[in-house]
């Protein structure tokens, strides 16, 4: 990035729809006031529809963008160039602004970083929930960390195929089924539900006798409807994940990288954690 554009580009943002929830604001403010970086960043509502002409509206006093639902398969289609992890999933919640946009996946790096902070760095055999675009980057974290097999519950067949699909690049076996069918012991169920989804009481319960770990993307409330029927209380909230996603997305905003890590990055990671 030139010297100019270092000066310059000072603004970004959290998109999405609805956004007034969210609390990367928080963690992104907390962050730059530890590392002295007068940058703002803000939030917006912005719908599907409406991304490709607000995004064409900004100008060179931007430096990036965090992107949550339903935005991230129209940052993917943004981006100039993408990282790994994004081209894997299709989906894209960071963008680097520039001549050409840079877009990253950081979800995947933020649930195996919760992980490893909560002493998950190993299994084989996993159980996803959900066949959204956060359950592409769970089925890519759990290949990361060993996952050799997963078992995949979705409603609707046409996003459990694309996992499957994406399970073959990984070199994983995925098999998709029912919410209700037969469960097979794994070693850590990764929950991707929107927030507030209730499955049946029975439902929950036979996924939690033998479910392992519970890692929970959702996290407001806490605990999840999920968590709170889970057999032996070894759940993960999606705070972690909030939390370590958003770290990878200073480090980008700030090097280009999102491995690069920030200065003094202990007291940063201190600093947004106290403000979530």
């Amino acid at each position: 990035m030139a010297a100019a554009e270092t000066v310059t580009r000072s603004r970004l943002a959290v998109w999405g729809d609805p956004i007034a929830h969210s609390k990367s604001p928080d963690l992104h403010a907390a962050a730059y006031r530890v590392l002295g970086l007068g940058w703002e960043y803000g939030r917006r509502q912005v719908s599907a529809d409406d991304f490709a002409p607000v995004f064409a509206q900004l100008d060179d006093t931007w430096r990036g963008l965090s992107l949550t639902m339903p935005l991230k398969e129209q940052a993917f289609r943004a981006a100039a160039t993408r990282d790994r992890h994004a081209e894997l999933t299709g989906a894209v919640n960071t963008l680097l602004m520039g001549k050409h946009p840079a877009g990253f996946n950081t979800d995947v790096g933020g649930i195996v970083d919760a992980l490893a902070e909560a002493q998950v760095t190993d299994v084989d055999r996993v159980r996803i929930l959900g066949a959204g675009a956060t359950a592409a980057s769970a089925l890519v974290a759990a290949s990361e960390i060993g996952a050799t097999r997963a078992d995949v519950r979705a409603r609707r067949p046409a996003p459990a195929a694309a996992l499957a699909e994406l399970g073959e690049k990984l070199g994983m076996v995925v098999d998709v089924r029912s919410f209700d069918a037969p469960s097979e012991t794994v070693e850590l169920t990764l929950a991707t539900l929107p927030s507030g989804t209730m499955l049946p009481a029975e439902t929950a319960t036979a996924l939690a006798a033998q479910g392992g770990v519970l890692f929970d993307a959702a996290y407001a409330p806490w605990p999840s409807a999920l968590a709170a029927r889970w057999a032996d209380g070894s759940t993960i909230s999606g705070l972690g994940m909030l939390l370590h996603q958003a770290v990878r997305q200073i480090r980008i905003f700030l090097h280009g990288d999102p491995t690069a890590e920030l200065p003094d990055e202990a007291a940063v990671i201190a600093a947004m954690r106290a403000a979530i």
